[in-house]
């Protein structure tokens, strides 16, 4: 899986660090070489002589060492190697690295480097939210970072939970693995994604659209990508930054998306994550409607094209695998059976978008994955776990049909 692949390994400052040993061994276990440099902070929890003792050659932890410097060690170490994979990345190494800081090794080597760069976050999950640590995640994906994590759970802290929990070990390696190879579960296929609201106009100034994000369909053509698809991602108006290495396609109205998505076939998989306006007016205003002394002015309002449902019904060109959500606020897996069903789709993620739950324009999601074999619950988790967990099983599906 990563035979006698280099793997320059950087442990940041966080307690998560304990980790990154049993990292190393998964990593050794499928043939990688690995490499480690321990940051200042990341020494607080794993000594290098521990570190060293599981890579099975000296961890570094210095600039300015005499042993390694005296042939500008740094840039070897930023060259030398397939992939840089940092675990933990704490919140004060990822803003290093998206302000391009280079005061110690392990920020010179990131910085030197023109390697592929892993990024396994993990830290509290108020300085996750944090808007500054959420600028510095946007500004690390434009400049092609890739990202695995962080998970939801319980955090080190007594009475702490949320997102912010180092992905584990065996995840970080199924990421790398999937960025060396340019050969993982979806390589060869490729994968159309809708994401985001679509905004139906009234008038020049007014328009009908929904509260979604975007961040569940922009992390699964993320994930999709790292896992080697080409991807064409069809979005509403959001405000996330494009997935590195997608195709965007950028739309406003339903009928906009629909004529984007049958432009962007042949695909072998679709993944219908838009939230797409049932409704739009009949009429567009040609001007600001203003208001009257004859009251409120009657909206018309017909049916828009069902993009799912066109799709999955396809004679030719269908995709071979159609995937739906559901988004509810009551009955969630009758409605999603039902909409299985009436939509000829293959699956349905549904969830509950009811304002408790936050889910609607939040970070976390709990899904269950509806289809003619049943329901699958799937655990509370971030959406970018969400776009792994759904891409891994749509590699598996593809695998099944093609035997």
């Amino acid at each position: 899986m990563l035979a006698n692949r280099r793997i320059l390994l950087i442990i940041g400052g966080g307690i998560a660090a304990y980790k990154s040993l049993d990292l190393i061994r998964r990593l050794q276990e499928r043939g990688a070489r690995v490499r480690c440099i321990l940051t200042g902070a990341a020494q607080h929890f794993v000594t290098p002589l521990a570190a060293g003792a599981f890579c099975g050659e000296r961890a570094y932890t210095d600039l300015f060492d005499a042993q390694s410097e005296f042939d500008v060690g740094h840039i070897r170490l930023a060259r030398d190697t397939d992939l840089i994979v940092v675990a933990p990345a704490t919140a004060d190494l990822m803003a290093k690295m998206a302000g391009g800081n280079a005061a110690d090794l392990a920020t010179a080597v990131l910085l030197a480097t023109d390697k592929p760069i892993l990024i396994a976050p993990a830290m509290n999950p108020h300085m996750w939210a944090a808007k500054a640590t959420q600028r510095n995640l946007a500004q690390l994906k434009t400049d092609g970072v890739r990202i695995v994590g962080p998970n939801s759970g319980e955090m080190a802290e007594r009475g702490e939970a949320g997102v912010g929990r180092m992905a584990e070990p065996n995840e970080i390696v199924a990421a790398a693995a999937a960025i060396l190879h340019g050969t993982g579960v979806l390589a060869g296929k490729r994968v159309l994604v809708t994401s985001g609201p679509t905004s139906e106009p009234i008038d020049p100034v007014r328009f009908i659209a929904n509260r979604s994000s975007g961040k569940q369909g922009h992390a699964i053509a993320t994930a999709a990508a790292a896992a080697g698809a080409e991807v064409v991602l069809v979005s509403g108006s959001v405000s996330l930054p494009d997935p590195p290495g997608v195709s965007v396609v950028r739309v406003e109205t339903a009928q906009q998306m629909l004529e984007a998505v049958e432009n962007a076939l042949p695909a072998d998989v679709a993944v219908f994550a838009a939230a797409v306006a049932d409704w739009r007016p009949r009429q567009v205003s040609g001007g600001k409607i203003k208001k009257g002394g004859s009251g409120p002015p009657t909206l018309e309002l017909v049916e828009n094209p069902d993009i799912l449902a066109t799709i999955a019904h396809r004679k030719s060109g269908r995709p071979n695998l159609v995937i739906g959500f559901a988004a509810e606020t009551d009955d969630v897996l009758a409605h999603a059976q039902a909409k299985l069903k009436k939509k000829g789709c293959d699956w349905i993620l549904a969830n509950d978008v009811s304002p408790a739950t936050g889910i609607m324009g939040g970070d976390d999601n709990t899904v269950h994955l509806v289809s003619a074999a049943g329901v699958e619950a799937w655990p509370s988790q971030s959406k970018e776990s969400v776009a792994r967990m759904l891409v891994e099983r749509i590699g598996a599906q593809l695998r099944k049909k093609k035997r």
